[in-house]
């Protein structure tokens, strides 16, 4: 089974309406979702450690049974690729509404409430 890859540091409360768009979109093509949980350190912006984001991904998932994975990968700096890798590299466009989204903003305004 193949997997369109999505790779995002994420966190709680996990997947925001954009990430789902844009994941929706992959399987509405009848294609798979892997989800790649970035390992990043836990701080006071970001107090949840990548296996409780994980966890939390795959709860807001589940109803996509196999067609969706969410796997917990290492850091990482950049993403590099060669020549006639085999696959494909493509940027999704959403409406602007959509795409003018900001986890930041989101998590900002449910710490003032």
């Amino acid at each position: 089974m193949k997997y369109n890859l999505f790779i995002g540091r994420y966190q709680v409360p996990g997947l925001h309406d954009g990430h789902k768009k844009l994941m929706q979109t992959v399987l509405d093509e009848g294609k798979n979702v892997l989800i790649a949980v970035r390992n990043t350190a836990t701080d006071k912006k970001n107090p949840f450690d990548a296996s409780e984001i994980a966890s939390v991904i795959e709860q807001q998932m589940m109803e996509h049974g196999d067609r969706v994975k969410v796997i917990i990968i290492p850091d990482i700096e950049e993403i590099c690729y060669g020549r006639g890798v085999g696959y494909g590299i493509r940027e999704i466009e959403l409406d602007a509404e959509t795409q003018a989204i900001s986890a930041t903003e989101i998590r900002n305004a449910k710490n003032l409430s």
